[in-house]
């Protein structure tokens, strides 16, 4: 029988049962958080950029860019020849170099209209697909850079020239590394010389901290070029297991 002696005891032990709800709730939360906030110790030659109060608000910075339809009509209409002929040609010498081959799988990271995407097309590496917070089919679908909808292993290349735009750069590498096949090749387009655009979430100054920020895969070519203000290739191979 449920008496008042019972309904006092229970009485009493609200107040833990309502703290011990409120910190295993505030738990939760900062492992959320922590997905998308790792504390990390960065290399000196690579800087976040201050001014972002939350994943949420660097997100909705980086959309202002994307979603412009005035940049998106230059990308997909004054822009778009020039820009897939550029990047055909570096697509080429990667074909050269022997990186790059027909029956490759290949992704573009952070692909906006897809304009790489296309020009791997023309060349023909016809299993090619780009990612992007806004989709473009069929060329570009839907995707955070920080955290690839993709399964381990999935690629054999992996090109992206947005390294700048990473808030969290190790998970970028992370991501690239985990959806590379081993043996598989990172192709990435920096700037080194000088300060990227305002939209931007990180500085790097040298090629030496993407060394340490690739765990499982080697630096194999690094070379200047003349890239949309970009001027450095870098190329990295995943190690076989």
């Amino acid at each position: 029988m449920y008496n008042a002696s019972t309904m006092n005891i229970n009485l009493h032990k609200l107040p833990f049962l309502l703290s011990l709800f409120l910190s295993l709730s505030f738990l939760a939360f900062l492992s959320f958080r922590s997905l998308h906030k790792p504390t990390v110790l960065l290399p000196p030659d690579l800087r976040i950029r201050p001014g972002y109060s939350s994943y949420d608000a660097y997100i909705e910075r980086q959309l202002n860019k994307t979603l412009n339809p005035k940049l998106r009509h230059i990308w997909t209409t004054r822009d778009w020849n020039r820009k897939v002929k550029v990047f055909s040609e570096f697509f080429n010498n990667l074909r050269v170099g022997g990186f790059l081959f027909n029956n490759s799988k290949a992704l573009c990271i952070g692909a906006r209209v897809g304009q790489e995407v296309e020009a791997l097309k023309r060349v023909g590496v016809d299993d090619s697909v780009g990612i992007d917070l806004v989709p473009y089919p069929p060329l570009v679908i839907k995707g955070d850079f920080h955290h690839q909808p993709f399964d381990d292993g999935s690629f054999d290349l992996e090109f992206s020239n947005v390294f700048d735009h990473a808030l969290y750069p190790l998970m970028f590498v992370r991501e690239i590394e985990r959806t590379l096949k081993p043996g598989g090749i990172c192709v990435l387009h920096l700037s080194l010389s000088r300060r990227a655009d305002k939209y931007s979430a990180n500085d790097l100054y040298s090629v030496e901290p993407l060394k340490e920020l690739f765990k499982v895969s080697e630096l194999v070519e690094l070379r200047r070029i003349d890239g949309f203000g970009l001027d450095t290739e870098v190329v990295f191979r995943k190690k076989n297991k």
